[in-house]
């Protein structure tokens, strides 16, 4: 039985997220059983030391070391814990890191802003245009400078797309205040800071459309800030992000002087 299942966690869709699941069950078994161990302790207190049975307070204290020696316990399981599931999954995600970059993969910018989300692609150059916090406009959310020539074929998109199978890097910003962008089917999350992109990576293995939340406190807005999220298969992605790159293109290609007699 899973502890994970049966909290109705949403399931993982994400190539590291059997690792997280496994250890959130093993955290989950161990509060259960200290849950289970105190509420024994409490029930014999409560009974063993109730005024009827002993009207007169004892001042000798304990006389053995049982209680020393289950907090010895606890310490000894939340060591291993630590040292053999936290650290080694942190481990494999951080230096994992720089074989994904050498690999095929996409790169989304996610900018979060007050409240909601906005994704910048880079197009089919694959590189992202110039940011210009001064261009911010109605039409320009994100400042992104079209005299820069990387940014010719850049588009944005409301809702993140990615493909299946291939290796997702999200470089997380913000345009106002500190926002924490996180896909728990994916199980991953990361604070979004002003003026900086954190990279969060991990490998959709499964095609679904779910939510993505804001996990740290932001605003009255808060908890409306809900984006959307595909994954879809890798041939549907490239025509849609070649199609999205194209008319990116086209929009922005110098418009032909209108001829006069």
């Amino acid at each position: 039985m899973s502890p994970t299942e049966f909290f109705s966690i949403p399931k993982s869709y994400s190539a590291h997220g059997p690792q997280v699941d496994h250890m959130i069950d093993v955290v989950h078994w161990f509060m259960i059983v200290l849950f289970l161990g105190w509420t024994a302790y409490l029930a014999v207190a409560l009974f063993r030391f109730r005024r009827s049975a002993s009207p007169k307070a004892s001042y000798h204290g304990l006389t053995n070391h049982v209680t020393s020696h289950i907090e010895i316990a606890v310490i000894i399981v939340e060591a291993v814990l630590l040292l053999g599931f936290a650290l080694p999954l942190w481990r494999e995600r951080t230096d994992t890191f720089k074989q994904v970059v050498q690999e095929e993969h996409v790169r989304v910018r996610v900018v979060g802003w007050q409240f909601g989300w906005t994704y910048h692609y880079p197009g089919k150059d694959g590189k992202f245009g110039r940011i210009d916090p001064f261009q911010i406009s109605g039409t320009n959310e994100l400042g992104i400078d079209q005299s820069d020539p990387n940014s010719t074929d850049d588009f944005t998109n409301p809702i993140l797309k990615l493909p299946k199978d291939i290796p997702a890097i999200l470089m997380i910003s913000s345009k106002d205040v500190i926002h924490n962008y996180a896909i728990v089917p994916m199980r991953i999350q990361q604070d979004a800071l002003p003026g900086k992109e954190i990279p969060m990576w991990f490998t959709p293995v499964k095609t679904l459309e779910t939510s993505v939340v804001c996990a740290q406190l932001c605003g009255e807005g808060h908890g409306n800030m809900v984006g959307s999220m595909e994954v879809i298969e890798a041939a549907e992605y490239k025509t849609w992000a070649n199609g999205q790159s194209d008319a990116a293109l086209k929009a922005r290609a110098p418009k032909a002087p209108v001829a006069t007699r």
